[in-house]
């Protein structure tokens, strides 16, 4: 990018509405293309930098909304990937009194972008209800237009209702929205698109079981690798890389994924990316976490949660810790481990990332019940099920009725035992004669304990066989087995058999 035009304005000695608005144009375009250092040097004659206000004295009130809002707009990008703490609330505050202004003269479809930026700041605060409150301003507004507004709002909300774990709300967004975007000439706007739908589809994949779906998630995922590719946004194709590694770690491609991590990490460094780059150092610590490389992800998930706790980013600090926390549990540093689990529930709920804290509240069950008290296990079960209500995702809702069964089983054997005691200790106090009551048959027990198993995992599963026998650990010919066999009862709740095609993803 040629600054020239920058260093010329800056040697105006007033700033003057007719060069604002032009310098303000060239900024916006230098955002869609990533270069977000660039178009803040481009501003530099009325604006010093992240962290001030910009010199608006006597501008237009267009003018002043522009400059306001290109400053705003900067502040929470620049923030987030230099990870400045308290950059996302300056940038609400620039943002917000432009879209003021903007509302004052009539332009409405620059209020409407002003709304989205600002709804793009409370999403990376963990502000989600926010967000959401905000962009449906926009798209009532806005009617029945198909402007890039418009767009971009369809956009944003489908990528908050993802991060609320509603990926199913997410994904009815991105079908209705598709046609739209396809019409679109804006490569950047086109390439978060797809990625942000890619992502979804990945995790609906993986967590359904659905092989149709990562089929697609990878062709979106290339899809929005051309069109960032021809908006020349190198920091954004980071991102899609670091998408595609994760994907390849849920696969068991561990070679291909780290080398698409380590590609992801390359290009957002060389942009000066740090959020990026810690959000591919957790994804590189799950990676290893699902490779059994446990002290290869505790290194990478520690260097995750140093980098973003520069930043005001809570939504993916939550994330970060809620990986640190399983890796330090797996080491056995379980005190360590809690604390860290702990932190990460508060900061997802001070940030109001709901979602974020009961999946933190799950996990700490997950790796620590067996060295929980019963209290300290129902508190963590109690989080879980308030903050994942709203929750569409069934791999949350199966680990949360998983969660829910380790509680019973610890509160059975409290009863039984006439004493507090963790879950590792059910097995011998349920062996005890003692423990059974009059008539009690083991058989019956067993029968009606799987049979509520086996519907749970057919409900949450949407009636498939093949899903439910994934959730229950067993294959589909053995859930069918069992069905035909001691639970006839249940098949009506299955799906009918669907001829399955090959995926692409599988190796050849």
């Amino acid at each position: 990018m040629d600054l020239q035009t920058s260093a010329f304005e800056r040697e105006l000695e007033t700033p003057v509405s007719d060069n604002v608005l032009p310098l303000c144009e060239l900024a916006k375009g230098l955002e869609e293309a990533g270069e977000f250092e660039v178009a803040e040097e481009t501003l530099r004659s009325f604006w010093e930098g992240v962290s001030h206000r910009p010199t608006t004295i006597g501008l237009t009130n267009e003018a002043k909304a522009e400059l306001l809002l290109r400053a705003g707009t900067l502040t929470g990008w620049l923030g987030s990937a230099r990870q400045i703490p308290g950059s996302q609330e300056l940038a609400k505050d620039l943002i917000s009194e432009s879209g003021s202004l903007f509302e004052s003269i009539g332009l409405n479809e620059k209020l409407a972008e002003a709304r989205v930026n600002l709804a793009v700041c409370y999403w990376r605060e963990g502000g989600l209800d926010e967000a959401r409150v905000t962009l449906r301003l926009v798209l009532e507004s806005l009617h029945e237009s198909r402007s890039e507004q418009k767009l971009r709002a369809l956009l944003t909300s489908a990528i908050v209702e993802s991060a609320a774990t509603r990926d199913r709300s997410a994904l009815l967004i991105y079908k209705e929205a598709a046609p739209l975007f396809q019409s679109s000439g804006n490569h950047s706007l086109k390439g978060r698109f797809h990625t942000s739908y890619a992502t979804v589809l990945r995790g609906l994949g993986t967590s359904e079981n659905r092989e149709d779906y990562i089929d697609k998630a990878l062709l979106e995922y290339t899809a929005a690798s051309y069109h960032f590719e021809q908006a020349g946004h190198k920091r954004f194709q980071g991102r899609v890389e670091n998408n595609v590694g994760f994907l390849f770690a849920t696969l068991g491609r561990f070679t291909e994924a780290q080398e698409h991590l380590t590609r992801a990490r390359s290009l957002l460094i060389s942009v000066g990316d740090k959020g990026g780059a810690a959000t591919v150092e957790d994804s590189r610590a799950q990676a290893f976490l699902l490779e059994g490389k446990t002290e290869l992800a505790e290194n990478s998930a520690r260097s995750a949660v140093r980098l973003l706790r520069e930043g005001g980013e809570q939504t993916l600090l939550a994330e970060a810790l809620t990986t640190h926390g399983k890796a330090l549990a797996r080491l056995s540093q379980l005190s360590k481990a809690r604390a860290t689990l702990d932190q990460a529930i508060r900061i997802a709920q001070t940030a109001g990332h709901l979602e974020g804290g009961g999946i933190a509240a799950i996990t700490a069950i997950e790796e620590l019940s067996a060295h929980l008290s019963l209290t300290g296990l129902q508190e963590y079960y109690r989080a879980a099920e308030e903050l994942l209500a709203r929750s569409q995702n069934r791999s949350i809702k199966s680990r949360l009725g998983e969660c829910a069964r380790r509680v019973l089983a610890a509160e059975f054997a409290s009863l039984q035992s006439g004493t507090e005691t963790s879950v590792n200790k059910v097995e011998t106090l349920a062996s005890s004669p003692a423990s059974m009551p009059p008539g009690f048959s083991l058989d019956a027990e067993v029968l009606r304990y799987e049979g509520s198993l086996i519907r749970k995992a057919l409900e949450d599963s949407g009636g498939s066989v093949t899903r439910a026998a994934r959730m229950l650990g067993v294959t589909h010919q053995g859930l069918a087995f069992i069905l035909n066999g001691r639970h006839s009862d249940l098949l009506s709740i299955r799906t009918p058999v669907k001829k399955r095609r090959r995926s692409i993803v599988r190796n050849h």
